[in-house]
């Protein structure tokens, strides 16, 4: 049974964390259950990058103002170290369980929306159950699974991430083809909402650590004490600021992408969903990358490969912006540095302070969404007022940033 509480080395938790990588049936069902939950919610978390002009359309808003939208979502994402704390200290069975029912509903407010103000709500309450999804899910898997595999583990799990493109994306833009642009998220608030139950069929939590919180300090709050991370803090807090610089490169471009590529080559949103496909292929090739050779390579040096290949990809990127296909190949090798430098990145972040991992999975998580959050009202304005050059600048600068920070600021803890 996998151990669902703290996991300082020295407890009888770690003992069952490597017997449960070592249980193919119990690791398997683990990450299957995963990797399908990621699909789901990933493909809702991308769905406005390539359908953007549609969706504002239906809502009777600007391209802007749906990226606003998508940036409210994100902010509710930090929320997220709140759910790790709780995870921490009840499991994380049952935080997965209720972040996707929170998502089901979110998704299900803005398929039903007829005006932008029922849509913010919509996405804050999907932003409040992805800040308690995918982080808690990060922080499960590491409890979970040896360092020595986790790489392997937790890039397999990220499949889901591009198999969201290649089946999710493609999938939606046949949906808004043949219905309307509300069909996608819909058909996403039931596959949430089933995703939820199945998680309730996972190990029970073990409760180890339980008696050693007493009742009297159970809802004790300290600031200091939340942010305190012990000894390994400044690399674990390095970690997480160079993860958000990589995403606020990387997600500023991929929320303008379908307006980019609709307003300068003409296409619908089959022809998207068909180009999400590609993409799909992209992020797979990054997370199998990952599952193949982070373990042996090492998590810190894999995210130095991942970032500075991702300075030559947004160099690459405005002379690449010649014809449809030449733009999809420049955006197809973003997508692959990016998912390589970015689950590499989780793997990394995972062990740097092992007795406080939901904490620090949900903290990072927050951080991270700082970047995303930014880039989706900031993506869009940039794409519109600077074109691809002003997209591939900013990028490359905070690229830039983000290794500088990996080089002099970060080290990385094996388990």
């Amino acid at each position: 049974m996998c151990p669902l509480s703290q996991d300082s080395p020295s407890s009888p938790t770690s003992k069952a964390e490597e017997s449960l990588g070592h249980d193919s049936g119990s690791t398997g069902r683990l990450v299957g259950t995963s990797l399908v939950s990621r699909l789901v919610t990933d493909t809702g978390t991308q769905i406005f990058n390539p359908f953007l002009p549609y969706i504002a359309q239906g809502l009777n808003t600007s391209l802007i103002s749906v990226g606003w939208l998508v940036g409210l979502r994100s902010a509710f994402g930090m929320l997220a170290p709140l759910f790790g704390t709780l995870a921490d200290r009840y499991g994380f069975r049952h935080i997965l369980c209720l972040a996707l029912v929170a998502c089901s509903l979110g998704t299900l407010l803005v398929g039903l929306a007829s005006h932008w103000l029922m849509a913010a709500v919509g996405m804050a309450i999907w932003g409040i159950g992805m800040s308690g999804f995918v982080p808690t899910l990060h922080a499960y898997l590491g409890a979970c699974l040896p360092y020595n595999i986790r790489a392997r583990g937790i890039g397999i799990v990220e499949y889901g991430w591009a198999l969201a493109g290649i089946v999710g994306l493609f999938s939606a833009g046949w949906l808004i083809t043949s219905w309307n642009w509300r069909a996608p998220f819909l058909v996403l608030s039931i596959c949430m909402l089933v995703m939820a139950f199945t998680f309730l069929f996972l190990p029970h939590p073990q409760r180890t650590n339980k008696e050693q919180v007493s009742p009297g300090k159970r809802f004790r709050f300290s600031l200091l004490e939340f942010f305190s991370l012990g000894e390994n803090a400044f690399s674990a807090y390095a970690i997480m600021i160079g993860g958000a610089l990589a995403f606020f490169a990387a997600m500023q471009i991929y929320i303008a992408y379908g307006t980019w590529l609709e307003s300068e080559y003409g296409t619908g949103p089959a022809m998207l969903g068909t180009i999400a496909l590609v993409f799909g292929l992209s992020d797979l090739a990054g997370s199998v990358t990952v599952s193949l050779f982070t373990d042996s390579i090492g998590k810190r040096r894999s995210v130095l490969i991942g970032l500075s290949l991702s300075l030559l990809a947004y160099l690459l990127l405005p002379l690449l912006n010649q014809g449809l296909v030449s733009a999809v190949l420049g955006l197809s090798i973003v997508r692959l540095c990016f998912e390589f430098t970015i689950v590499s990145n989780i793997a990394l972040l995972s062990e740097q302070v092992p007795d406080q991992r939901g904490k620090v999975m949900t903290l990072g998580a927050a951080i991270g969404l700082i970047g995303t959050t930014l880039a989706g009202p900031i993506g869009p304005w940039l794409y519109l007022s600077h074109g691809v050059f002003g997209l591939a600048t900013v990028s490359f600068v905070l690229t830039m940033g983000a290794l500088l920070i990996y080089l002099v600021l970060t080290k990385e803890r094996h388990g």
